[in-house]
């Protein structure tokens, strides 16, 4: 059975002058037209296509994948507005339709929104809703503290910014633990930091806890032993500093630096740290 408005990995039936036909299961057979068949292909073989529907609702495969697939969000421009409604830039020659009813706020030409792709129930068409309240889960499930997770940056807000977690849960970053540029629509790496009582959830860039002071305290050393061990930083240095050598919060950093001193792998200087050479405090 085949998926619409995501990549299916569909059987070459036979070639015909406008394309290749591929078995599409109840479906029939689907066309991949000529603009989409790769430069080499064989009878039989598996394709990985994504599956849609043409201006006639006709369903078609495309080896061109669109930056979207239905059930994710993403942050797209506007092409063009007309009385039906937004049509979305995504990737493909045909654009994304976010119909008026989906709308949050009646959107415009150039401008970009965050929206998610779905099915229309009732045109069975794919479509984009603006309305992403409406498929966000409200319960948390079972996050837990430190797991990684894939974010969207949604928008910024007064305390920080407003991500979208594995396309399923909303969260939020604040602003004084963001080390690092970072955009509206841009898809990153985190983790959770919290579950709160309300069931909001606080999300971090850097992973929570002890792991993550293990993981810095090799990068340092490791940096140590780059530049002849030593390195101009310290915990008085400044947080840009910190940040532009090892991509880390100056709190981090420093509860960092601490850990390898009380392990007498480091010296502590007025301009920096030093590696400590085999034995020394012994």
């Amino acid at each position: 059975m085949i998926e619409l408005g995501k990549l299916n990995k569909l059987r070459i039936v036979k070639e015909v002058d406008f394309g290749l036909y591929l078995d599409g299961g109840d479906a029939g057979e689907i066309l991949l037209p000529t603009r989409y068949v790769p430069m080499k292909f064989e009878i039989d073989e598996m394709l990985d296509v994504f599956i849609y529907k043409d201006s006639e609702d006709r369903i078609i495969a495309s080896t061109v994948f669109p930056v979207v697939m239905v059930g994710e969000f993403a942050l797209l421009q506007a092409k063009a507005v007309d009385r039906f409604g937004a049509f979305m830039e995504w990737g493909l020659m045909k654009d994304l339709m976010v119909p008026f009813s989906e709308q949050q706020v009646r959107m415009e030409q150039g401008k970009k929104y965050v929206v998610r792709v779905l099915v229309d129930e009732t045109t069975q068409r794919i479509i984009g809703s603006a309305r992403i309240e409406k498929y966000l889960d409200k319960e948390p499930q079972s996050y837990i503290e430190g797991q990684e997770v894939d974010v969207l940056i949604a928008n910024q807000t007064d305390l920080g910014y407003r991500v979208i977690i594995n396309n399923s849960h909303t969260g939020i970053i604040y602003q004084n633990e963001v080390f690092q540029p970072i955009e509206r629509g841009q898809r990153i790496r985190a983790y959770i930091k919290k579950v709160r009582e309300d069931l909001k959830i606080d999300v971090c860039l850097n992973k929570p806890g002890y792991e993550k002071i293990d993981q810095l305290t090799d990068r340092i050393i490791a940096k140590l032993k780059q530049h002849e061990g030593f390195i101009p930083l310290n915990d008085k240095s400044d947080s840009e500093e910190i940040y532009k050598m090892f991509n880390e919060s100056k709190k981090t950093f420093k509860k960092a630096v601490g850990a390898l001193y009380k392990a007498k792998k480091i010296l502590l200087e007025e301009n920096g740290i030093r590696l400590a050479k085999p034995g020394a405090g012994r």
